[in-house]
């Protein structure tokens, strides 16, 4: 049961509830043909181009199988600069560069980093490990291109939900690697198990925007090998070890399924030696940043992630 200190769902997401509401049923993501329910996604998080941004780059870089394409963002400045390198969410399935667009804008242009946007193979296409492979070359490549992205040395990850899996994924690969050393890891209600039993998946499990149904078409697309749930690049709450890893950031909603595993695994960062902040944005919903250009009870979450960037990264 929800706790008597939780908050009430925030006016602006209360307010979008009951418009969806009056406008009638419609079919859930995980109802619709895997085309469509990518362009229903597309819409809800359109590309704002009125954000700040001083400039924008895409082009490819080489992955383990064929080109991935990025967008780098650039803020004005001669630098050099932090680098942060995100993976949009959307279940390893539906999402893409303009879906993260608004987000990597801002954070790019208020905290004064580079941002490496990585378009990643998405399912049923390309299954697990796909993502974490081109997610990994992402982070390479950064590390490798650092004065072509005028940086100053220190890297870090980044990503919203599924993309929040990816970016301590990479924490964890880098160290098990020896890859890059990452400066941090901003971890926004992050996928952190397929479990699907935490309290949290009973108390919100429908009706606030990411619902069971979802996450189990999700699961079942990216990972149709029941077996590959468990492993760390999936689930990287089961890693063997969470010791050695960059400070993290982990954002949570009160009103996401997912808040419960997310402060699990910092509450795990943070026994195994790590400097770990749980931040739980009382009020809110998942996919929250999506928000933080128009709704202000996302815009605090989002100014908070920027104070963590220019502490780390720059």
């Amino acid at each position: 049961m929800r706790g008597e200190n939780s908050m009430p769902l925030a006016p602006e997401y209360q307010a979008m509830f009951e418009q969806l509401a009056a406008n009638g049923p419609t079919p859930m993501l995980s109802e619709l043909p895997i085309a469509a329910a990518r362009e229903v996604y597309r819409l809800s998080r359109p590309v704002n181009p009125n954000l700040a941004i001083h400039a924008i780059e895409n082009r490819t870089i080489k992955g383990p199988m064929g080109d991935i394409p990025v967008r780098i963002y650039r803020p004005a400045g001669d630098g050099p600069f932090g680098t942060l390198v995100y993976f949009h969410g959307g279940g390893w399935v539906i999402g893409d560069l303009d879906t993260c667009d608004s987000v990597c804008r801002e954070l790019a242009t208020l905290a004064s980093v580079v941002v490496v946007s990585v378009d990643y193979r998405l399912a049923p296409e390309h299954l697990f490990p796909a993502a974490v492979d081109d997610c990994y070359a992402a982070v390479l490549w950064a590390a490798e291109h650092t004065a072509e992205l005028t940086g100053n040395g220190k890297i870090g990850v980044a990503g919203e939900s599924a993309g929040g899996t990816l970016a301590t994924v990479m924490a964890q690969m880098t160290r098990d690697q020896d890859g890059p050393a990452l400066a941090f890891q901003g971890l926004f209600y992050p996928v952190i198990e397929a479990d699907m039993n935490r309290q949290s998946w009973s108390d919100d499990g429908t009706g606030y925007l990411l619902e069971s149904a979802i996450m189990e078409w999700f699961w079942q697309t990216y990972c149709a090998n029941v077996a590959d749930r468990e492993d760390p690049r999936t689930a990287p709450i089961k890693a063997a070890s969470l010791a050695d890893l960059p400070p993290a950031l982990v954002l949570t909603a009160e009103y996401d399924p997912l808040r419960d595993e997310g402060e699990a695994y910092g509450d795990a960062l943070k026994a195994a030696g790590n400097t770990a902040q749980i931040m739980r944005c009382e009020g809110l919903v998942h996919d929250f940043l999506s928000t933080a250009a128009f709704f202000d009870c996302s815009r605090g979450p989002l100014l908070a992630t920027v104070e963590q960037l220019k502490t780390h990264l720059n």
